[in-house]
């Protein structure tokens, strides 16, 4: 960001690092809505969470709010990069400083910190008093496509990434570890809105493989609008009883064809 900024301003490099994120975005969901909506959906179909297709105009709903978000983000970017020169923020950017070591343990302290974060946000985000105002958006993605991972209202955006201006203030975090987390999400948040089921049979069932979440996770809570409220990880939902009860029956009707696990009004026959 500090390159750009340098560069070319502060407004300019703002829009340039918005359509940089909104680039990556469009590349990660094209190619799996290429794939799995278009290419080789005959080949795949039998592992669509809802048989149904989503239309162009829920597509076109999803594109759009995710290119604010894409700014959204941008802006915080430049707020991150305000707080380095306001002396308030510990990126730093010689890696010999902490080690090599010190990379790979920040970059799993973001993720298990986001994902805690994101879980208690996400179920009071699902109050009734503050849905409509933050979270419909994201739901009117009720049948979801990878195009829905960014796709949320602007104030749903900001509170979604306000953690990372945090962390730069309380830990020292260098850019390539804030990149591979945005990378990171940014993926998790397409499969979870893929809409169909990447998973293996038997991965609920393996003892350290049942605790990441699954396409069908995610997509059961677009579908269903409570439960399933965690991100990367399942233990928060396995601790506090919020995965939705027919997550696994769901999840194996997928994929090991078993037509009397096939949960009603999620995919049926």
């Amino acid at each position: 960001m500090h390159i750009l900024i340098d560069q070319f301003g502060w407004l300019t490099g703002a829009l340039i690092s918005a359509f940089f994120i909104f680039f990556r975005y469009a590349i990660m969901a094209g190619f799996g809505y290429l794939i799995f909506y278009s290419w080789k959906r005959r080949r795949f179909i039998h592992r669509k969470i809802q048989q149904r297709l989503p239309s162009w105009y829920a597509v076109r709903h999803e594109i759009g709010h995710s290119l604010l978000s894409a700014a959204i983000f941008a802006l915080v970017g430049l707020g991150i990069y305000g707080l380095k020169l306001a002396g308030w923020s510990q990126v730093y950017t010689d890696t010999s400083e902490y080690g090599a070591l010190y990379l790979v343990f920040s970059f799993l302290v973001l993720i298990v910190v986001h994902d805690t974060y994101f879980y208690w946000m996400h179920r009071l985000m699902h109050h009734p008093r503050l849905f409509k105002l933050l979270h419909l958006v994201h739901h009117r993605s009720n049948n979801p496509t990878p195009w829905a991972s960014l796709a949320f209202h602007p104030l749903e955006a900001l509170i979604e990434i306000a953690i990372i201006p945090v962390l730069v203030i309380v830990m020292p975090l260098h850019p390539i570890v804030l990149f591979a987390f945005a990378t990171w999400s940014l993926t998790w948040n397409v499969v979870g809105h893929l809409g169909f089921e990447l998973f293996p049979a038997g991965w609920l069932d393996h003892p350290m493989l049942k605790w990441l979440n699954t396409s069908t996770h995610h997509n059961m809570h677009h579908h269903y609008s409570k439960g399933n409220y965690s991100l990367y990880f399942n233990w928060w939902d396995r601790w506090l009883g919020t995965n939705h009860p027919d997550y696994e029956a769901t999840f194996r009707a997928l994929t090991e064809g078993n037509d009397n696990l096939i949960v009603k009004g999620v995919r049926e026959k």
